[in-house]
C-alpha cells in the first residue's frame, strides 16, 4: 500500500514538472515575439523617417541649385517681359496707328502670359524675380512719355523692334544652351512667339515711317 502511493506522488510530481515547463516555454516565445515586433515597428519608423528627410532635402537641394547664367536669363526676361506689358499698355492708349495699337494689343496679352508661366517656372528654382523693369527700360518708358501722335507711334515700335531683336537671340541660346531642363523647355516654347513679335514690329514700324 505504502509503495503504491509512492509511485502516485511521484506521477503527480512529474505531470506538475511538466506543466509547469510548458508554461515557461510559452512565456519564453511570447516574450520573444514581442521584442520582435517592437524591434521590427522601430526599424520600420526609422526608415520611414530617414527616407521622408532625404526626400525633402533632395528636393530643396534641386530648387536651390540653379547655374548662374540660368539665373540671370531669368531676370533679364522677366524685367524685359514687365516693360513690354508696361510699353504695351500704354501705346493703348497713346498710339494713333491701327497697326501699332494692334501690336501693342498682342503685347498686353502674350507678355502677361509668358510673364506668368516665368513666376510659376521661378517659385520652383527658388529663385525670387524681380518687381522693376529696369533702368535701361525706364530710359525707354521716359522717352516715350515725352511722344504723343506719330512720333510716339515711331518711337515705341523703333524701340519694340530693337527690343525683340535682342529677345530672339537671347531666347534662341537659352533653347540650346540652359543648363536647366524646365528653363529650357521654357525658352524654346516662348522662342516662336517672340520671333512672331519680331516680324510684327518691323511690318508695324514700316507703316509709321
Amino acid at each position: 500500500m505504502k509503495q503504491q502511493f509512492t509511485i502516485i506522488l511521484a506521477a503527480l510530481l512529474f505531470i506538475a514538472t511538466l506543466a509547469c515547463n510548458k508554461n515557461e516555454s510559452s512565456s519564453s516565445t511570447s516574450d520573444t515575439a514581442s521584442t520582435s515586433t517592437t524591434a521590427s515597428d522601430t526599424s520600420a519608423t526609422t526608415s520611414t523617417y530617414d527616407t521622408t528627410g532625404s526626400s525633402a532635402t533632395s528636393t530643396t537641394s534641386t530648387a536651390g541649385n540653379l547655374d548662374p547664367a540660368d539665373k540671370e536669363f531669368m531676370t533679364k526676361a522677366a524685367q524685359g517681359g514687365l516693360a513690354e506689358v508696361q510699353f504695351g499698355t500704354t501705346a493703348q492708349s497713346k498710339a494713333t496707328d491701327p497697326a501699332v495699337k494692334a501690336f501693342a494689343d498682342r503685347m498686353v496679352t502674350d507678355h502677361s502670359k509668358a510673364n506668368d508661366e516665368l513666376k510659376q517656372l521661378a517659385s520652383t528654382k527658388g529663385v525670387a524675380l524681380p518687381s522693376d523693369i529696369g533702368d535701361e527700360h525706364k530710359k525707354v518708358a521716359d522717352e516715350l512719355s515725352k511722344k504723343t501722335g506719330k512720333d510716339f507711334d515711331k518711337a515705341y515700335m523703333k524701340a519694340m523692334v530693337e527690343d525683340h531683336e535682342k529677345d530672339v537671340k537671347e531666347f534662341e541660346k537659352q533653347s540650346k544652351d540652359a543648363k536647366d531642363a524646365d528653363l529650357k523647355a521654357w525658352a524654346g516654347k516662348t522662342l516662336p512667339t517672340l520671333q512672331d513679335h519680331l516680324k510684327m514690329a518691323k511690318d508695324a514700324a514700316s507703316k509709321v515711317k
